[in-house]
């Protein structure tokens, strides 16, 4: 198999069938969606053969149990997956949406509408269900998409992707609409990301490296998410109560995934109260704590901080704490280390609240809940497929709107420009 020419082929194929897709009606990608679903019910049995071909391959590699746990497709994971799409059929289909319209003193009528983006490329790693959950959206919001997955799930994506062409095809659809890429050579990721004739969008999810890579390589726009470095700031005067709540789900409920806190701020004069309540709540939960000098004086016999741990993403049961003098002191904080991802204030005083999520810039920035709120479903999108930290062309959750542009329309009678 010649690498580069496969993938070129796929993506001109991917290049015409999104043309298909842009003018498929609402109703046409509703079915789809649902065959999709149907088919993973009525082939689950070979699904998961497949996918215990790919686990036992990994247990063979000594993949750790956390990405074990991302890859296996089990009969929860199958029936989230089904719930899933029957979530994006239910959302309203955001192409041929008039977002805006005027007329000028010349009579024109100008409008913008909403469009497909044309056709996505995404490379991720691990989680199979990525797969339907990625190509669901990108199918209703009216595009094509290519996939390549981690090598780690190659049987269970190729198993997928069939399920996924079946669906299409039996909808009067081109399958070449939601392609996967057959081979794990790293070559075909070079190859995808030279498409710039063809592929509108790349979307790498996984971890630093491998989205520095896309980024470094691409001759295409790359939706960039680094990392989740999200700050829990406790400020003066705080409900403690529901700061130590906050604080301990932001953490402890999933430390493992991008919208946990990794680093915790609070206010000289909540500190002395605050901090040692929460460490032992944490500690019994198995968090290790790395504290700077000023929290050492309240916490003694922990870690101490090192610079490296500002800018960390543990993605694991650390946390990194810091005793601020003020808000000031917090955001001059988070403007330094932040990776622009999720940012949290536990406040009593309204006008502090404000000037928080108005002066901190990232995706999401809330005001008393936790840093976990970041994330499509959570926040109304009804799904994601992923989390941009880049201002262009979207900035937090991409749902379906976000899989869309808009380009204007003008209707006119005859005027011309003198």
């Amino acid at each position: 198999m010649d690498i580069d020419v496969t993938i070129t082929e796929m993506a001109r194929a991917a290049r015409k069938a999104a043309r298909e897709m842009a003018r498929c009606p609402s109703s046409k990608k509703n079915e789809v969606l649902r065959c999709i679903g149907d088919l993973l019910g009525e082939r689950s049995a070979e699904i998961r053969t497949e996918n215990q071909r790919d686990l036992a391959k990994a247990r063979e590699q000594g993949l750790s149990a956390a990405m074990i746990d991302r890859l296996t497709l089990d009969d929860a994971a199958l029936s989230a997956m089904i719930d899933g799409l029957r979530e994006i059929r239910a959302l309203e289909d955001p192409v041929g949406a008039t977002t805006a319209s005027r007329v000028r003193p010349n009579g024109l009528e100008v409008s913008r509408v909403r469009i497909p983006l044309g056709v996505i490329a995404m490379i991720y790693e691990s989680r199979p269900n990525v797969t339907v959950d990625a190509a669901a959206l990108c199918l209703k919001a009216g595009n094509a998409i290519i996939l390549r997955g981690g090598s780690e799930a190659l049987h269970s994506n190729r198993v997928l992707a069939d399920v996924i062409g079946e669906a299409l095809r039996r909808c009067g659809l081109p399958p070449q609409a939601a392609q996967v890429v057959p081979v794990t050579d790293r070559r075909a990721v070079e190859a995808l990301l030279r498409q710039e004739a063809f592929i509108d969008l790349i979307i790498p999810r996984g971890g630093e490296g491998l989205i520095r890579y896309v980024v470094q390589h691409a001759t295409i726009p790359v939706l960039k998410h680094y990392k989740g470095v999200c700050h829990v700031y406790v400020d003066q005067g705080a409900d403690l109560d529901m700061a130590e709540e906050i604080c301990f789900n932001a953490k402890v409920q999933r430390p493992g995934v991008c919208n946990a806190m990794e680093t915790l701020l609070v206010h000289r004069a909540e500190a002395p109260a605050f901090l040692p309540r929460l460490a032992r709540r944490l500690e019994e939960a198995g968090v290790e704590l790395r504290l700077c000098p000023e929290s050492l004086g309240i916490l003694p016999g922990r870690t101490p901080a090192q610079e490296e741990d500002w800018p960390a993403e543990y993605l694991d049961l650390i946390l990194a704490v810091r005793v601020v003098a003020d808000m000031d002191a917090a955001m001059a904080h988070i403007a330094r280390y932040s990776s622009s991802h999720t940012e949290a204030i536990v406040t009593s005083d309204y006008e502090r609240a404000r000037r928080f999520v108005r002066e901190v810039d990232s995706s999401v920035v809330l005001a008393n809940a936790s840093t976990r709120f970041n994330d499509g479903g959570q926040l109304g999108l009804g799904a994601e497929i992923g989390i941009s930290t880049s201002k262009l062309h979207a900035f937090g959750p991409m749902g379906l709107e976000e899989l869309t542009t808009t380009k204007f329309v003008v209707l006119g009678n005859g005027q011309i420009r003198t």
